[in-house]
């Protein structure tokens, strides 16, 4: 179990990068290709202040580039640059750690100077995100390894089943909350679910649905 994470100032007002189907969840690890220069410019600027970036979906189901008056859904997540990489091809690579969900505060969405969008953050319904030690009572761990080794192979994804092994539970719920090929709405509810137990077993249902939608064989059922 990772443990209660040390205090963190999280400032109100973020830059937020939007991209459809992709979620950042508290405990987990998020790589991103960052390759348009107003999100270069968001880049340079958290490098230069507090390495934080929001993270949330537009409320558009393609793919690709979000124009800045695209609709946002109000939940997201903060996370913190770990990994920066300058390829030297004029695009930068970076992985975020997840640090805590916010609700954006209405009418706060804005762009800058810079080009990309920045919101005011209300943390105060996810206060709970940073203390794993108040996820009690979750959902077995092999039995959501169990699913997703099914889940994987009829979806032809690879893994490093010794990373599985070794990850912290709760690093491993968000990381295939994450990861797996969810629609972008799944995904969006998986993030906004009320706790992290909540989440597990919401995680378990989609890798049982997935069995059972008529493309699969079925065995993802109890």
């Amino acid at each position: 179990m990772l443990g209660e994470r040390p205090p963190l100032a999280l400032p109100t007002r973020l830059p937020v990068f939007p991209l459809t189907g992709a979620v950042l969840l508290p405990f987990g690890h998020l790589p991103l290709n960052i390759f348009e220069p107003r999100y270069i410019h968001m880049v340079d600027d958290a490098l230069g202040a507090s390495r934080l970036i929001a993270m949330i979906q537009p409320r558009i189901p393609e793919s690709g580039l979000v124009a800045n008056d695209a609709e946002l859904y109000d939940v997201g997540t903060v996370g913190r640059i770990i990994q920066f990489s300058d390829p030297g091809d004029g695009r930068y690579l970076i992985t975020l750690e997840g640090l805590m969900r916010f609700r954006t505060v209405p009418a706060s969405v804005v762009t800058s100077e810079r080009g990309y969008r920045t919101l005011e953050a209300d943390y105060s319904p996810f206060l709970g995100d940073l203390d794993s030690g108040k996820h009690d009572d979750k959902p077995s761990r092999d039995r959501i390894v169990e699913l997703m080794k099914i889940y994987f192979a009829e979806q032809s994804i690879d893994a490093d089943w010794d990373a599985v092994k070794n990850a912290p539970y709760e690093a491993l719920v968000a990381s295939l909350a994450m990861s797996c090929p969810f629609a972008p709405e799944e995904k969006q509810a998986l993030l906004q679910c009320d706790s992290h137990k909540d989440r597990a077993h919401m995680l378990i249902a989609l890798f049982e649905m997935s069995g059972d939608d008529g493309h699969n064989s079925g065995k993802l059922k109890h």
